[in-house]
């Protein structure tokens, strides 16, 4: 589990292409000054188990399934990328809870910069609208971030000075890809409760009207 707060920002190395999958090298002395063998570390919000280490840099296999749900199926040697470790039990929950499993990509399509922020807009893809609510929490390339308003296919954040310096939302440009992840919590309020609402009864009831003994 991650909370969204990213760590460092760090720089692909290299990447290594397999038959159904890649192996990617990535550059990060914060993240990897206490990781070990099996460790997870998020990688633009996808979490990685590291395989290798070595002076400043973890090795890390990707699957086909994260290549194809997510933008690292794009990612290349010196790109730039944000890390965040696992969170450890105990330590203060700065954003929101970040499962490292990607929903769904979408794109900038425009930015709005002010004096003390960036207004950016994003396209959401086909699905996932219904999980993103006005200032409810979703994850952009592994930072956690206030949706500020929703559309039908698109939302809005507002990026403080903070964020643009240390994550890769600062160098994102309109039609950059990006890697999204809704409230988990959303996705399970949902299965739990369509089959009542379908059936038109309340969750954790039997839809059987009890009589009244003292009546």
């Amino acid at each position: 589990m991650f909370t969204g707060i990213v760590e460092e920002r760090g720089e692909v190395v290299a990447v290594r292409d397999l038959p159904d999958a890649a192996r990617v090298t990535i550059a990060g002395p914060l993240v990897t000054s206490d990781a070990r063998h099996g460790d997870s570390i998020a990688v633009n919000g996808v979490c990685l188990t590291v395989v290798d280490l070595a002076d400043g840099t973890f090795t890390a296999d990707v699957m086909r399934e994260t290549l194809r749900r997510s933008s690292l199926d794009g990612v290349a040697a010196g790109d730039a990328v944000n890390l965040e470790r696992a969170a450890a039990v105990g330590q203060r929950l700065g954003g929101h809870i970040v499962q490292g499993h990607v929903d769904g990509t979408g794109h900038v399509l425009s930015r709005e910069p002010s004096e003390h922020w960036d207004l950016v807009r994003f396209a959401l893809p086909d699905g996932l609208s219904r999980y993103v609510v006005e200032k409810g929490s979703i994850t952009v390339d592994g930072v956690s971030l206030t949706v500020v308003e929703v559309g039908a296919d698109w939302f809005t954040v507002s990026l403080i000075p903070e964020t643009l310096r240390a994550t890769t939302l600062g160098l994102r440009a309109p039609g950059d890809k990006v890697n999204l992840e809704v409230d988990v919590l959303a996705k399970y309020v949902e299965k739990l409760a369509t089959p009542h609402l379908a059936a038109g009864t309340a969750p954790g009831t039997s839809g059987i009207e009890e009589e009244n003994p003292g009546a």
